[in-house]
């Protein structure tokens, strides 16, 4: 796995070009690390080393009554609990939203979840809700919408410049170490 900086200069699927053509157009410095699909933990933490950064988990979920989707992101070591989360948004038990809502809405299949999916969400069917905790942290790793790629980019663009561009306001929440 090599890190390098910039968009490839071969072509890649649609949500992913657009990826990079929304990273171009902010002027965000980016890394990126092509590589095996990452669908096991040996996978991610092999990532994470050569990223240097924080792997966010992403979450797709949606409350009880399918009324509201949400995109979790937390880092990677916490834990998901749903009466933890649904008590601070004031939320039904959240659970986990389903395959097909989460290519509808951000236009991802499971495993390539990031808040870069969020480009794709013009009708803002997802709330996005953020880990405080990974403000801390000086860069973030996330998939450009497909999993066989990681992208290294600071978290302060993340938060400055990408997601007010992506107009997905976020509620930040507090989610435990345990």
């Amino acid at each position: 796995m090599e890190l390098v900086t910039g968009r490839p200069q071969d072509k890649r699927i649609d949500k992913e070009e657009r990826v990079y053509d929304l990273l171009d157009q902010l002027n965000i410095d980016y890394q990126r690390l092509d590589h095996q699909e990452a669908n096991t933990m040996e996978v991610c933490l092999e990532i994470e080393k050569n990223l240097k950064s924080t792997i966010c988990k992403n979450l797709f979920l949606v409350n009880s009554n399918k009324s509201q989707y949400y995109l979790l992101m937390l880092k990677g070591h916490k834990k998901f609990k749903t009466k933890v989360i649904s008590k601070q948004i004031n939320s039904s038990r959240l659970s986990f939203g389903s395959d097909e809502k989460m290519l509808e809405y951000l236009d991802i299949t499971p495993g390539s979840v990031s808040v870069l999916g969020l480009m794709n969400d013009h009708e803002h069917h997802v709330q996005l809700l953020v880990d405080k905790d990974l403000l801390e942290d000086d860069y973030l790793g996330c998939h450009p919408c497909i999993n066989t790629r990681s992208l290294k980019i600071k978290m302060k663009d993340v938060f400055e410049k990408i997601i007010p561009a992506l107009h997905h306001e976020p509620i930040f929440v507090e989610v435990g170490d345990e």
